[in-house]
């Protein structure tokens, strides 16, 4: 009999994301939607005035994002994103809360390939890492977009921030001394 591990590690790998997949779910699905109904530093628009037809424009958003799954109806509580059957505010502001629920996860989601590292040789790990990112990145602007564009339907959109004004180029206005 050989002396092997009991899981190959792609194997101990897709079981891990799966766990951490539940769990991170499981811990968000109990956010008060209260919570997330405010904007934090995480989710509040940019200062540069970040607008939906940048997503449209530089990723093609449109194009790819229906073919990302949804989780959010998955666990009690939720909302799947794409389900939106009223359009009223109240609906509307619960969608707004619940892209930030989804982009919190994602960001959560992402650092596990740094576990990995455990039991998986460098080129796992690497591996892993990819995998994280290509999973994660996309859900994560999808989630920034669909907020943007809810936050333009309800009123909300975030102008950008006025640039402080700088003194013109010249003499000095400052008393010597």
């Amino acid at each position: 009999m050989s002396g092997g591990p009991l899981l190959s590690p792609p194997l101990t790998s897709a079981l891990g994301w799966l766990g951490w997949s539940l769990l991170v779910g499981a811990l968000a699905n109990r956010l008060p939607l209260a919570m997330l109904a405010r904007d934090s530093w995480l989710t509040r628009p940019r200062p540069w005035g970040e607008r939906a037809q940048a997503y449209e424009r530089g990723l093609g958003i449109r194009r790819w994002k229906p073919l990302l799954p949804d989780a959010g109806g998955v666990l009690p509580g939720g909302m799947a994103k794409a389900a939106l059957a009223r359009r009223d505010r109240a609906s509307l502001q619960r969608l707004l809360a619940e892209t930030r629920r989804a982009e919190l996860v994602h960001l959560a989601l992402w650092p596990f390939w740094l576990l990995t590292a455990l039991w998986l040789p460098p080129q796992g790990v690497l591996v892993n890492l990819v995998f994280a990112t290509l999973f994660n990145l996309p859900c994560l602007w999808v989630q920034r977009y669909n907020r943007l564009r809810l936050r333009k339907i309800l009123g909300e959109e975030q102008q950008p921030a006025a640039r402080p004004l700088r003194p013109l180029a010249g003499p000095s206005t400052r008393a010597p001394g």
